[in-house]
């Protein structure tokens, strides 16, 4: 069975290398751990990080595409409720988000659920996802959970956003 390509929705199953060279041919880049994390954390008003991007609160369904609800990444713009004070949207659920940082430690990280799923993982060998996908429980998707992969890997539901330097 074929199915037309859904043109709203976000890209899945893309390898890192493959969301690195769309973003290069767009004249873009892959934004970097910190930049992802600020865009889905940072309130501006506030001046402190937020769980979330829509806030402290749990996800709810008006929140984010989650725990396989709809079984697929949801058009992009939905999910207003989930939009992050920068006005990005979707940064939690839909599809996992490579991001151009290898996995790597840095001050305060802490491996959860456990210290085996990410610690003997550390390395250059290894790119970021961010962000959870629509088929992740919502307890995987807060807005420091950090997941990882072979950047050659296509078969999870990863996807990417892009980010550019300066005003255009």
């Amino acid at each position: 069975m074929t199915e037309p390509v859904p043109l709203a929705e976000p890209v899945v199953h893309v390898s890192y290398y493959e969301a690195e060279a769309f973003a290069a041919w767009k004249g873009r880049r892959l934004p970097t751990e910190a930049e992802w994390e600020k865009a889905a954390r940072h309130d501006p008003v506030g001046g402190r990080s937020r769980r979330y991007p829509w806030g402290d609160e749990d996800p709810l369904p008006q929140h984010a595409n989650l725990a396989q609800e709809h079984l697929q990444p949801a058009p992009a713009g939905s999910y207003p409720d989930g939009a992050a004070p920068c006005g990005a949207r979707q940064l939690i659920g839909d599809v996992w988000e490579w991001v151009a940082s290898d996995f790597l430690p840095y001050p305060g990280f802490a491996a959860w659920p456990y210290k085996e799923y990410s610690e003997v993982f550390f390395g250059p060998d290894y790119k970021m996802l961010r962000g959870g996908s629509f088929a992740v429980d919502p307890v995987a998707c807060r807005g420091t959970f950090r997941n990882w992969d072979y950047p050659i890997r296509r078969q999870i539901f990863a996807g990417f956003r892009t980010a550019r330097d300066g005003e255009r």
